[in-house]
């Protein structure tokens, strides 16, 4: 039977039989996956997600030692649907388990980049020893995003990968042994990472001597806070005082490793600034500026293609590091460098070798993501709906006195729960319980941070205008039923700023947000209208509707 796509049949699998769990009620108790056929036009790219039941539970014993602990955003004991064929779920963080950087940065299955992967597997997949033009051809492409110093190109398999090759080179090109990180980064899962993690080492063998840890520049809960005159310098003080301490022990740093956005941390959004004056400390000291653009590179904060630009155009990282999004979840990344770094690496006389790094496939996969992110102008897309889910989460600020903080950037924004307003002591139980009820209505989301009680959004980045008002609206309706049936913190008790004072006391862009001196606006006001869309036009795919498109079987 054709498919809306063409006369491609779907391909179904019969679900297992679990007397103990039943699954749920689903036609025929079937999984049905569409694929995706070369010669058909794409559906949305916020359709991308499968039609597929999946059944997840808490694991237990040896059923699955990948997702247990706090991290596993979407173990549950209840059913969820992931996509349906009209009407995708509005998903607020699409991750794999343990992954938490959104790395479906296309959406899921975009057919560009499996028609990409299916036929250059058609052909040839082999190592990197064997020339092909597809890895020629991709650094050519990412050299084109980046600025012109950084224009080597090394190919992995995973960010973890990436970061400690970053490291490898590092240290060559310095021949020094140290490392500045900030508190709370998480660089990666491999030993040499965990080492430069505090988000991990903390946890298991502590703090190596050669590991030396500044504060993290978050301008909300941090030393250096919102009213400070120069909180960028302030930060950046910080980093040379820690880098002092290290050379008065006879200590040699050979990089600063920094997220050019920190989002284990908790969603930060670095003072402009802050990135120079810290390279200006590093370099000094001998040492290079590594910057991890592993979750928030390829557009998603929409301004610029690397976040690390959002530093101003005259900062430049001596090293780059990509990942997740780079392969809209295939397994590949990549180090960017400078002639400088790469060359005192080949002195050595050992060779670079990775067997699947830059395979033809894994290249093919990355300029589909390329060609995809341009034709869809998704980083635009970012930027506006980015500035219109920032918006309907500062009118919930308004309403809601446990939103302490909105901070955020295209589509990396995170929300920041508190107990107590003036304190701002992280509400991390109150984080916990929203999560879980956003689960219970198909949104997957998690908190992070070090109190865990910041709620992170990093969507794929064809995440909807629709999408985002879903969750919104979702996100109002758990909150008002906490402050009217949990009441387990002072900003649950209180009533929201709004009802604080008399109608038209508020001036500029809060009175916008007031509900009080609006009283005309009930609940969630549909300002989609007002986004700035003259930016780029809408792609007609985004105006479409689940109803435009036929039911399948």
């Amino acid at each position: 039977m054709p498919s809306a796509r063409g006369q491609v049949s779907p391909r179904s699998v019969s679900a297992p039989t679990d007397s103990a769990a039943p699954w749920p009620p689903v036609s025929a108790r079937r999984l049905t996956l569409w694929p995706c056929d070369s010669g058909s036009s794409a559906l949305p790219a916020d359709f991308f997600f499968l039609r597929i039941q999946l059944r997840l539970s808490v694991a237990k014993g040896n059923t699955c030692m990948m997702n247990k602990g706090e991290n596993t955003s979407i173990a549950s004991t209840m059913w969820l649907t992931i996509g349906a064929g009209g009407s995708p779920v509005g998903l607020a963080e699409w991750s794999q388990p343990c992954d938490g950087g959104g790395p479906l940065a296309v959406g899921h299955c975009h057919p560009l980049v499996v028609q990409a992967a299916h036929e250059q597997n058609q052909v040839l997949n082999t190592n990197s020893r064997y020339l092909h033009d597809n890895i020629v051809d991709y650094a050519q492409r990412l050299s084109e995003t980046l600025p012109e110093k950084l224009c080597v190109f090394y190919f992995l398999n995973s960010g973890s990968e990436a970061n400690d090759l970053a490291l490898r080179l590092a240290r060559q090109y310095t021949g020094h042994q140290d490392v500045v990180v900030l508190d709370h980064a998480y660089h990666g899962h491999l030993s040499s990472l965990i080492d430069i993690s505090p988000y991990k080492f903390r946890y298991l063998d502590g703090q190596k001597e050669w590991v030396h840890v500044a504060p993290l520049p978050d301008t909300y809960r941090g030393p250096y806070r919102e009213d400070h005159p120069n909180p960028a310098m302030a930060y950046a003080n910080e980093v040379k005082r820690v880098v002092s301490n290290a050379q008065e022990k006879g200590r040699k740093i050979a990089a600063f490793f920094v997220e050019s956005l920190p989002s284990v941390g908790g969603q930060i959004i670095p003072p402009a600034g802050y990135f120079s004056h810290v390279a200006e400390h590093i370099h000094r000291a001998g040492g290079v500026f590594v910057a991890d653009e592993i979750q928030v590179g390829f557009g998603r904060v929409g301004k610029h293609f690397w976040a690390f630009q959002l530093q101003g155009e005259d900062f430049v990282p001596d090293i780059v590091t990509m990942g997740k999004s780079i392969g809209n979840g295939h397994p590949v990344a990549c180090v960017a460098t400078t002639q400088a770094v790469s060359r005192a690496f080949e002195a050595t006389g050992i060779e670079y070798f990775n067997t699947f790094g830059g395979s033809p496939v894994s290249c093919a996969v990355g300029l589909a993501v390329l060609d995809v992110l341009e034709k869809e102008q998704l980083q635009t897309h970012a930027t506006c709906v980015g500035s219109f889910l920032m918006e309907l989460l500062r009118q919930q600020k308004a309403k809601h006195p446990i939103i302490g903080d909105v901070r955020g950037v295209g589509l990396f924004i995170g929300v920041d729960l508190v107990k107590d307003e003036a304190t701002r002591m992280p509400a991390t139980q109150e984080a916990d319980y929203v999560v879980t009820r956003l689960k219970e209505n198909y949104i997957l989301l998690s908190a992070d941070g070090p109190g865990r009680n910041i709620l992170k959004f990093k969507p794929p980045m064809c995440f909807s205008l629709d999408n985002a008002q879903h969750v919104v609206t979702k996100l109002d309706a758990i909150l008002t039923d906490m402050e009217e049936k949990v009441r387990s913190c002072e900003t649950l008790r209180l009533q929201p700023s709004s009802v604080k004072h008399p109608p038209g006391k508020c001036t500029g862009e809060e009175r916008s947000r007031c509900t009080n001196c609006n009283p005309g606006e009930k609940g969630i006001p549909d300002i989609r209208g007002q986004m700035a869309w003259g930016l780029a036009p809408p792609l007609s795919y985004r105006t479409r509707r689940p109803e435009d498109f036929p039911e399948r079987p």
